[in-house]
């Protein structure tokens, strides 16, 4: 949408919990200057989409004042852990960031759809995305905040307003006492999944993401491997009764499990367990 290309986006190597390595940043950055080129935009993720890798965060940061790269932390599903004191060193460094972002729909027990998007510097925004043809010119423009000038489209909803309700209904405590308990059901699957004979943990676990592959004894070949995995995926699902998603780290299918529905009890947990360890021992027959 901003039209810079794909040939200008640069993907920076990641280390084995698939988080990013901040000297293979530092590196590209280096070789765009180089060659003439001006790096513009890091993004940092807190809590990627597929397997919920952390960003180191303060050493992204620390590069990225260096150079005068603008710094966006994208933590659209995990940001809802920083509710809890103990998580909030994952944002060690955020004071250099220039915008963040986060979800209260995917985790903050809120409707979709509800985005929540901080920035330091608002008329870098308004520069970027203010129009103002005859028709929306007024005596106010100025004197308050058109969010209009703030993104790409001109109107929006009122999705403050469902935030604060469920702020209103669950209060700090309460959010917090949810999101302790997500993380503990995911916590408590994962070391179910390390003592299993069928199930094998993607480390390191983070949050309420679980990800984990079937692994059948006797079958080493990756093709052989995904495609168990991707049956027993399909023969869970098939029960109705619990819903799995999965992606592909390194080619390798993997199986997905999340624990932050809001209402989620610790025996839906042993139930789909249940169905996990029912489906791999037929088919490990």
């Amino acid at each position: 949408m901003a039209g810079l290309g794909q040939e200008n986006l640069v993907k920076i190597d990641t280390d084995q919990s698939l988080a990013m390595k901040p000297e293979a940043l530092k590196t590209a950055i280096c070789s765009d200057l180089d060659n003439g080129l001006k790096p513009l935009f890091v993004m940092a993720a807190l809590g990627t989409t597929g397997t919920l890798a952390i960003d180191p965060l303060e050493s992204i940061a620390e590069i990225c004042k260096e150079y005068g790269v603008w710094l966006h932390v994208d933590a659209a599903y995990a940001g809802t852990a920083l509710v809890l004191p103990e998580y909030r060193h994952l944002i060690s460094g955020i004071e250099h960031a220039d915008s963040f972002y986060f979800n209260p729909h995917k985790w903050m027990f809120t409707n979709f759809d509800c985005c929540a998007y901080f920035v330091r510097d608002k008329e870098a925004l308004i520069r970027t995305f203010e129009i103002l043809p005859e028709y929306l010119k007024t005596r106010s423009h100025g004197m308050v905040n058109d969010y209009r000038d703030w993104g790409i489209q001109l109107g929006r909803r009122f999705r403050a307003l469902k935030l604060w309700f469920m702020i209103r209904d669950f209060g700090v405590e309460g959010i917090r006492e949810k999101v302790e308990f997500h993380i503990s059901l995911a916590r408590d699957l994962a070391d179910r999944i390390r003592q299993s004979r069928y199930f094998g943990l993607f480390e390191p676990q983070h949050l309420t993401l679980v990800c984990f592959r079937f692994r059948p004894q006797g079958v080493d070949l990756p093709e052989q491997l995904n495609e168990l995995n991707l049956k027993l995926l399909h023969k869970v699902n098939e029960t109705g009764k619990v819903f799995l998603t999965h992606t592909k780290i390194s080619g390798l299918v993997t199986l997905r499990m999340v624990t932050s529905q809001t209402n989620i009890r610790k025996d839906n947990i042993d139930q789909a367990w249940k169905l996990l360890n029912e489906a791999a021992s037929e088919m490990s027959l």
